[in-house]
Formats: structure tokens, C-alpha cells, sequence
């Protein structure tokens, strides 16, 4: 490795615009971050820290392979790496950290605040094995109000906010989403349809008989006036203010009542008792209309749960658990502080954050972490300590979820891996297959031939690893073909690359499958991973399977009940399941494709005007060159082209 004395300022490609990072490599950039193939030797610490500065800043540990260990940020950078290296460490896991440094990057930024950002995007972007990480890479529903329609719709809404309305959320999932919007569909006739199904109704559809709709896709049915004020109570109600909307509709009751009207003052009665029960289900012990995410942690057996209550307006909209990945603990148990952290800085980095968040203790990098919620939200946001009996009375309810759903996710655990270790006994594996790959062909009468491959790791689908292979230059409805392209395909690359092999490979299917994994693992000298075949019983009934392995020809017949067969069966009927989905998506897509795709040289822009001049792909065969040339765009050159695809040139 050069020298520290020889490092060269470079713009780091992870950092953020104005970053600098100390590099080795004055070539590429990239190296920084993924050096995977770079060999780290005589590394000199000592020399490193005397030039290291002491500005805030990102830094990466790297082992001898010059793969990234660790992400951590500092407000000094000198003091802070300083500190791993001049101390012994009582944490198993730092020390072992440590051990394995055979290099260090930094990169330099002005303040702690932009280095929380780079830390964040470094540590989900590499995923460190030492680092805590929250795998929290999905989006919150909304609840979106169409404001600007004349009369506006609610409906669910995931994604980017491009369209013109309101938004309200985020909600922890989507069943709090279609609670909230069947609630008030009960309280509020405004409607919930789609505007092409709105746009092109002549009369009410259902939801207007049963009164949940008002009906105003017919004209006559509701005045503008009246509607806007039923979508004017839905927006108080989704703000926080169904108190206002509950004074605002008795006074309204009182009026009808006085005028005589009493139906009216009934229908507005129903209105007050109903919004009055969803407040009792969603009102727990949080007064005003405030914002606020309230979390709470529980950890048991080497195992974490954090769990996030999110209050929108003052009402609970749900909770959400997470359980850090790659965390490894010390002996002398979990570092409460340093998970706290970890889950706030990256979940707010992708997500909304409220005007408060209740934590239960003091964190260390509480000010550092405030000021960069402040600034990511546009105001002042403070971690706040549960101290009035009311926001105790929040964070005990949020403690009480926690350690439920870590003894949920403990039991769990502890049945996945009662049928991996069931499944290891029942195959007589020499370790148990904590890392499953399974294969399955789809095709229709051997056309548009799919094969997967599903991956389960400790018990459960990894779906971020599972691959698919469209099947070429085979006889159509050959499976046994189709799965000997798919095994060579798959393992030839894993032993190219060096990739970590599976504790056994499953395919769907009797002897001759297994006989065809048998000879592509033979071929690559991989025979030394265990294989198993799934046939299929009597009647291709649940249950019934029976099991062969390379050395059990007679086939192993577990009973119906066997945990082990369960975890087969799910192996197999998802290996299945995403064999046909992948399959269909193929034949969606040959069946929309349009000849004039393949001729060369014509666009889609060419392709539409073609199809609009003449109504259809057939009248383009049908077409003369002379008639070709006529569409704009379409020179002679290009309309010989079309002809001779269609025609054949002479």
C-alpha cells in the first residue's frame, strides 16, 4: 500500500458534491469503495494517524481483501480512529474489528451533519458486517385528497407525489391505509373511485345506494357546494381536527333541529356518533394534532426490536418492527445507544420526519442527530424523553409492542430453524442447509421456457437473490434440457466468480431432474453439494411427495406433518410460484410486440406514425412502397426497408 505521505486529495464518488476523500488510487475513485479485488499489505497505522486530519468526516475500514468492514462518521477523525488503536477493547466485536483492519479511507466533510448523510448512504450501499443495519428500503402509503378536481377524490397512493392534491401519512402499512379510508367513507360521502371510472359513469354505481358515496358523477345528486363541505370535514379529520368537525356538525345539528328538519339533524346525529367511535379506536392518550413517532426498544437473547408508533394528527395510524441485520453483540450485551442512532439516521434519511420524536433514553449523538432531522424537516425537531405522565403513558404502550414482537420474532426464528435442523436429519447432511437454492421450469406446450431459481436463507425466502433464466436452443417441452441449461448456467458462474455455494440445491421433479443436476455439478466438480428432487405423489397431492437424493435411489417418504417436508414444500411451491409469474410476463410481453420492432432502424415515434397513417400492422404489410413513403418521416430508404421485411427483398 502507498505510504500515507503519498495520498493525493480526490472528489469522493460516494461523498456528497464539495467532499474530499483521502485516496490511494490517483486513477479511479472508485476504488475507495469498491475494491473488492484490491490486496491491502503493510498497512502503517501509526504513519496514517499522524497525517490523518482532525476535521469531521467518514471513515471506512477495509480488510486485507480491501473490502468494506465498517462506516463510521466522527466530529474528529484523528481522535475518533485514534481511539481504535491506541486501546484494548472489552467488546468482542470491536476487537475482532480491529484485527482484521488492513486499511483505512477517509473522507473529509465540513460538517457532522453531512457526514451523518454519507455514513447512511455508505452503510446501506455496502452493507458493512459491522455495521448496524435496519433494512428499511420501502416506501409509506399515503392517503391522496385530488384538491384540485372540482370534486375531489380520496384514494390510496404510494410513490412519488407528482399529481396536484394532498397528501396525508405516512402510514405504516397498507391496511391502515384502507381502515382509514373505509372509516371515513362511513362518515364523509366523498367518493373513492378512479377519475376514468368517475369521468364516464351516467348513473350512481353501489356505493351511492349503500349512502357511502354522494353520488356527484350524476349530475343533480349533489351540489358542489355540499360536497365541498363533506371533503372540507375530510380534510380536518385526516389534519388532526375531528374535534373542530364534531363542535362544527352539532351546531349545524342544532340549526336543523330548530328549522324542523329533522332528518337532516338525524343524518347528522349518525355523523357525530360515528366520528366520535373511530376516535375512540385511534385517539390513545395523545392530546392536540401534533406529529409525532414515538420509539421503543426490547432486546432478549442477542436479539433487538425496535418498534415505531406513528401519531398523525394526534391519532395512532399504526406501528411498525424492526430488526437490525448484520448485527453482531458483544457478550456484555446490546449497545442500546448505538442501535437507537443507527435506526433513526437511516430511517428518517428515507422518510418524513415528524415535529417530534419521543425516544427512551439520552443518546450520545443527540444533538448531532437533531440538528439534522431539523434541517432535513425545515424546522426544529427534538428527540424528547418521555417525562409528563402522558408521553410515558406513550412510551410504555410503544415498550409493550417492542418486546411483543421480539418474542414473536424469536418464536419464529426458533421454528425456522426447528425445520431447517429437521430437514438436515431427514437428508442426513453433514451441516444443516441454512442456504437453499431451488429450480422449476414453466413454459406453454414448450414455448417461452422459464426456469427459476429461489433462494432461502436460514429457513426463509431471500426473494433480493432469487434469479430467472429464459431457456434457449432447446426442443420445446424438453425439462429435463431446460433444467441442465439452467444448473450450468447458474453454478458455472458461481464457480467462476468464487461466490458462496449453497448448502443444497432442490430441483422440482423426480430421477431424471435430479440425475440432470447430478451430471452439471459432476461437470463442474461440484458434486460435493448436496441435491435433492422433489417428486410429486400420488395425485400430485400435498403431502405425498417423495424425496431423491444421489444416494437414496428408493426415494424418502416423509409423513405429511414432518416439519422437514413443510420446509420442502415451501421451497418448491415458491421455486414454482416464480416460474409461472416470470413465465407470463414473458408471453405478456411476446404477445404485445409488435413485428415493426424488429425492423432495423424504425422508432417508436416511426412505428406510431405508420400505425396511425394506416390503422393497423396489416395494412402496413398490406402497403406498396409509394404508400409507405406518404407517411411523414418514412424516406425511400426506410420504405424499401419496411416493404423487403414484410415481402422479402428480391
Amino acid at each position: 500500500m502507498t505510504q500515507p505521505s503519498d495520498k493525493k486529495m480526490l472528489v469522493d464518488d460516494a461523498a456528497e458534491p464539495g467532499l474530499l476523500s483521502f485516496s490511494d488510487d490517483e486513477n479511479t475513485e472508485e476504488a475507495n469503495c469498491d475494491a473488492d479485488d484490491k490486496v491491502y499489505e503493510d498497512f502503517n497505522i501509526e504513519a496514517f494517524l499522524k497525517q490523518l486530519t482532525e476535521r469531521p468526516g467518514v471513515y471506512r475500514m477495509l480488510n486485507a481483501a480491501g473490502k468494506i468492514i465498517y462506516v463510521g462518521k466522527a466530529k474528529n477523525l484523528k481522535r475518533r480512529v485514534s481511539s481504535y488503536f491506541k486501546k484494548s477493547h472489552d467488546e468482542i466485536k470491536t476487537a475482532r474489528m480491529v484485527k482484521q483492519v488492513a486499511a483505512i479511507e477517509v473522507t473529509v466533510t465540513d460538517t457532522e451533519s453531512e457526514a451523518l448523510i454519507l455514513e447512511n448512504t455508505l452503510i446501506k450501499r455496502h452493507k458493512p458486517k459491522y455495521n448496524i443495519l435496519f433494512r428499511d428500503d420501502k416506501s409509506y402509503p399515503y392517503i391522496y385528497v385530488s384538491t384540485g378536481k372540482a370534486f375531489p377524490s380520496l384514494s390510496y397512493h404510494r410513490g412519488a407525489k407528482r399529481r396536484v392534491g394532498e397528501y396525508f401519512g405516512p402510514f405504516p402499512n397498507a391496511a391502515a391505509v384502507h381502515q382509514t379510508l373505509q372509516a371515513l367513507q362511513k362518515i364523509f360521502p366523498v367518493r373513492q373511485c378512479a377519475e376514468s371510472v368517475f369521468n364516464h359513469r351516467s348513473r350512481p354505481c353501489l356505493q351511492y345506494q349503500i349512502k357511502r358515496c354522494s353520488g356527484p358523477c350524476v349530475e343533480g345528486l349533489v351540489t358542489q357546494q355540499e360536497y365541498a363541505q363533506d371533503v372540507r370535514h375530510t380534510l380536518m379529520f385526516l389534519q388532526g381536527k375531528s374535534f373542530d368537525v364534531i363542535e362544527e356538525l352539532g351546531k349545524q345539528m342544532e340549526q336543523a333541529a330548530e328549522a324542523l328538519a329533522f332528518e337532516q339533524a338525524a343524518r347528522l346525529r349518525d355523523k357525530i356518533s360515528a366520528l366520535r367511535a373511530v376516535q375512540s379506536q385511534h385517539l390513545i392518550n395523545q392530546p392536540g394534532n401534533r406529529d409525532m413517532d414515538v420509539i421503543a426498544l426490547s432486546e432478549a437473547a442477542g436479539q433487538v426490536c425496535v418498534c415505531l408508533m406513528m401519531y398523525r394528527g394526534g391519532n395512532l395510524w399504526g406501528s411498525e418492527h424492526f430488526y437490525p441485520k448484520q448485527l453482531e453483540f458483544a457478550e456484555t450485551g446490546v449497545d442500546r445507544d448505538a442501535v437507537l442512532s443507527a435506526f433513526i439516521s437511516q430511517h428518517y434519511e428515507a422518510h418524513p420526519v415528524p415535529a417530534q420524536l419521543l425516544v427512551p433514553e439520552k443518546l450520545t449523538e443527540q444533538k448531532v442527530l437533531e440538528a439534522w432531522l431539523s434541517e432535513k424537516r425545515g424546522q426544529k425537531v427534538k428527540l424528547q424523553l418521555p417525562a409528563q405522565q402522558t408521553a410515558k403513558g406513550l412510551m410504555q404502550l410503544a415498550q409493550t409492542n417492542a418486546t411483543s414482537g421480539l418474542k414473536q420474532h424469536l418464536s419464529q426464528k426458533a421454528s425456522q430453524f426447528e425445520r431447517v435442523r429437521a430437514l438436515q436429519e431427514a437428508l442426513a447432511l453433514p451441516k444443516a442447509p441454512n442456504y437453499m437454492e431451488c429450480f422449476d421450469i414453466s413454459h406453454t406446450q414448450g414455448a417461452q421456457t422459464v426456469a427459476s431459481c429461489v433462494v432461502f436463507k436460514d429457513g426463509v425466502p431471500s426473494s433480493r437473490d432469487y434469479r430467472k433464466f429464459n431457456i434457449e436452443g432447446i426442443q420445446g417441452g424438453d425439462d429435463y434440457a431446460a433444467m441442465h441449461q439452467a444448473l450450468q448456467r447458474r453454478y458455472s458462474r458461481l464457480a467462476k466468480e468464487g461466490a458462496v455455494l449453497p448448502d443444497l440445491i432442490v430441483v422440482d421433479g423426480g430421477k431424471g431432474q435430479l440425475n440432470q443436476a447430478i451430471d452439471v455439478l459432476k461437470g463442474l466438480e461440484l458434486e460435493m453439494i448436496p441435491l435433492v428432487s422433489v417428486a410429486k405423489g400420488e395425485g400430485r397431492k400435498a403431502g405425498l411427495e417423495i424425496l431423491y437424493t444421489p444416494y437414496n435411489e428408493e426415494g424418502i417418504d416423509l409423513e405429511a406433518d414432518d416439519v422437514a417436508l413443510h420446509l420442502i414444500n415451501h421451497i418448491r411451491d415458491e421455486a414454482h410460484r416464480f416460474a409461472i409469474t416470470s413465465h407470463r410476463a414473458k408471453r405478456t410481453k411476446l404477445q404485445t410486440h409488435s413485428a415493426l420492432e424488429d425492423i432495423e432502424g424504425i422508432g417508436p415515434k416511426t412505428r406510431k406514425a405508420l400505425l396511425l397513417h394506416f390503422g393497423g400492422l396489416a395494412e402496413v404489410k398490406n402497403a406498396s412502397v409509394q404508400e409507405l413513403r406518404k407517411v411523414k418521416g418514412i424516406s425511400l430508404d426506410k420504405a424499401q426497408r419496411i416493404y423487403d421485411f414484410f415481402h422479402g427483398a428480391l
